[in-house]
């Protein structure tokens, strides 16, 4: 399977279609034409063994082109629960024999693509659509079945595939050959696709699943939750750069303006740090009314230094993008009556810190505590007083190739030591 690829080519994609991954596999290794009858077998069996759609669907697939339905192309559409995605493709084309998983952004929905696409008629409303692209009429509504027509196709299929799950999925197929499909392949392929939706539904629960969870909690902690982490204490210690922030002035800000208006400053502001945050490869635990909590765990980068120059980059990086806010605000911002120039102050400090479960047993929350995490809120609350945004204790200075300011020794409490506080040159 290929990650990535550099050049998608010959594929093309909307600016609201973004490619994940590309597979390409090629059915080999079959003796003779696998019938409908061994299709269903596969779906009621072994199938129920794999969670990653791309290889399910791409099996399937070529099980049905042995099977001697004549594909040149078949995609699965499904919807999903994410605050930004409206849902997932997968596209495979005999052409090529690739099979490209797509990410869909909301955008869809509004373009005129989409809109004049059969497809919309089946995810919307659950009607399927089988349309030829010798009738003129079908080219006029429809210009994918333009396209369709210069490609050589002569009959295109939309399906609803659903397994009573609340989102409208799909699969569509197209065929060069003579005369489209038989009402005797439609059939057999409308029972297969059937069994196929339940594999479909169950996998996308999975996704969504998880996309809830890496939304609420971040990707590692959504990621332990959902491979069963779950008991009350369950977690581990990890050594990391932990990041504390706040934003100066929030207490002002809340008094003066009013709730809707101080949730879009939040919005911006939390964009700009936990965007550069997950930019820089770390992991954002929690919001805090205006704090934020995030680390950089050593395991994730290649070396404990490079995870320290990963928090400063972001820090930095938060720090200029806040600017940028200031300097030019969104006029959703601008807007705002009585907002002033968004200022924050960063702490960075590493050590142990214990990663897991922790509350109620009826209530827990994936977050880290420990000593190290206490300092690092100490450090922060310096920020104002010494009038630097981004403050770094002696031990990730250490770990920085990079000149620093000293800004002396100075006590935390519930620390014994004085603890050395260093900042980026002024």
């Amino acid at each position: 399977m290929v990650q990535l690829p550099v050049d998608p080519a010959p594929r093309s994609y909307p600016p609201f279609v973004s490619l994940l991954r590309r597979s390409a596999r090629r059915w080999g290794g079959v003796g003779s034409v696998v019938g409908f009858e061994a299709i269903e077998a596969w779906l009621l069996g072994n199938a129920a063994a794999e969670d990653d759609t791309l290889p399910c669907f791409e099996e399937l697939v070529w099980r049905l082109v042995t099977a001697g339905l004549p594909l040149d192309r078949a995609s699965l559409h499904v919807g999903t629960l994410h605050p930004q995605v409206y849902g997932f493709a997968w596209n495979w084309n005999a052409a090529d024999g690739f099979c490209d998983e797509v990410k869909v952004s909301e955008d869809a929905l509004q373009s005129d693509a989409y809109r004049r696409n059969p497809l919309a008629g089946v995810i919307e409303r659950g009607q399927a659509y089988r349309g030829k692209t010798t009738d003129p009429e079908a080219v006029a509504r429809h210009p994918l079945m333009a396209e369709l027509a210069g490609q050589g196709i002569v009959e295109y299929l939309a399906l609803p595939l659903r397994a009573g799950g609340r989102y409208h999925n799909a699969a569509t197929v197209a065929t060069s050959c003579e005369g489209g499909f038989s009402d005797a392949q439609l059939s057999a392929l409308q029972r297969v696709l059937k069994l196929f939706a339940l594999h479909v539904e169950r996998q996308i629960q999975r996704r969504i699943a998880g996309n809830v969870l890496d939304t609420y909690l971040g990707v590692a902690a959504g990621g332990r939750v959902l491979d069963g982490l779950i008991k009350r204490g369950a977690g581990e210690p990890i050594q990391s750069v932990i990041w504390v922030s706040d934003l100066r002035g929030f207490t002002d800000l809340s008094e003066r303006l009013s709730g809707p208006d101080m949730i879009t400053l939040l919005n911006a502001y939390f964009g700009c740090l936990a965007g550069a945050v997950l930019d820089h490869g770390g992991e954002v635990l929690k919001f805090i009314g205006d704090g934020l909590l995030a680390v950089f765990p050593f395991t994730t980068f290649a070396t404990e230094q490079a995870a320290a120059q990963a928090a400063l980059a972001a820090a930095e990086q938060a720090c200029a993008d806040l600017e940028r806010l200031n300097a030019a605000p969104p006029a959703e911002i601008a807007a705002i009556k009585g907002w002033h120039p968004l200022r924050t102050g960063i702490a960075l400090h590493d050590g142990e810190v214990f990663f897991g479960n922790v509350g109620a047993p009826g209530r827990l929350d994936f977050t880290v505590i420990g000593r190290a995490v206490n300092a690092a809120s100490r450090v922060e609350a310096l920020s104002k007083s010494l009038g630097r945004t981004i403050l770094i204790t002696e031990t990730v200075a250490a770990r920085l190739d990079r000149p620093l300011d000293d800004l002396g020794r100075h006590p935390l409490r519930g620390v014994a030591q004085p603890v050395a506080i260093f900042s980026p040159k002024a």
